[in-house]
């Protein structure tokens, strides 16, 4: 079923986020990832998983993940499962045959988002939602995917989405964590208020340990709760407790779809059944 039917059967979505090999890698060690990632890739999409394969957004120059696709997934994954990202951090004409070669080999929806500003090339346009209608025009059955921030002002973020031009069927959000669930209560209060149509889906990261470097590291990219997340661990909790304790306290609130970043390629679905499993049970 396709990400399109999903939303409109009201289905709940845990999808995986997975990020594509670095450009930067030697001739080697890259076809190692990328046959890494297709595996992961396939084996998430075969067991019905949706899977967002993410674009150079912060800054680190990555392969161009439509081609190793096209070359590698082979017929074994259904394209409808796997969602590519698209930032405006490419030139114009790149970003508009993308989202063409996207159609084209049958993906059915694509995330479209600005890309951090302060690092990496610029962007092509301002704005998410100028490329997302330049791409609407050209490819009108692509789902397009928007973002937002729960973090910032909810009114600001809401209002992104029901702008006329936002031309966005779902979004998805910054990573979120039940460390700090009030942002998220605020934007959903305000989601609801505004009768925001298009679904959501929000981020949540698998944190594979404790290592105060690896933590610091995160924290340029996004809200790490560092003190809390050490206390985790030192209590004995596993990785995949502490994702599917933020997946149920986003269940709570009333969030249904999110994406859970940064799981072990080769592992990926494994790790991701396991999260599943706790979030369903009573142990989170």
């Amino acid at each position: 079923m396709s990400l399109r039917h999903t939303f409109e059967r009201d289905q709940t979505i845990i999808a995986a986020e997975l990020r594509p090999p670095r450009i930067q890698l030697d001739a080697a060690s890259g076809i190692d990832a990328w046959i890494d990632t297709y595996h992961g890739v396939r084996r998430l999409a075969r067991q019905e998983t949706f899977v967002f394969l993410t674009d150079s957004a912060v800054g680190q120059q990555e392969e161009d993940s439509l081609r190793h696709l096209e070359v590698n997934l082979g017929t074994q994954a259904p394209r409808d499962r796997v969602v590519p990202f698209l930032t405006t951090k490419h030139p114009l004409e790149y970003c508009l045959s993308y989202a063409d070669r996207a159609h084209a080999l049958g993906f059915q929806a694509l995330v479209v988002l600005g890309g951090d500003q302060h690092v990496g090339p610029p962007r092509c346009v301002e704005h998410g939602w100028q490329l997302r209608a330049e791409i609407r025009s050209r490819q009108p059955e692509l789902l397009l995917g928007g973002w937002a921030n729960p973090a910032r002002d909810a009114s600001t973020q809401i209002g992104y989405l029901t702008a006329a031009t936002a031309t966005a069927d779902f979004y998805l959000t910054q990573i979120v964590s039940h460390h700090d669930p009030v942002p998220v209560e605020r934007f959903l209060a305000e989601a609801q208020r505004a009768q925001l149509q298009p679904p959501g889906v929000f981020g949540v990261f698998y944190y594979r340990s404790a290592n105060p470097q690896t933590l610091k590291v995160l924290s340029n990219f996004l809200a790490v709760p560092t003190e809390e997340l050490i206390r985790e661990f030192e209590g004995g909790a596993s990785p995949e407790l502490i994702c599917a304790r933020t997946i149920r306290c986003l269940r709570e609130m009333g969030a249904q779809h999110v994406y859970v970043s940064n799981l072990p390629v080769g592992q990926a679905a494994q790790t991701l059944a396991r999260i599943i499993e706790l979030a369903d049970g009573d142990q989170a």
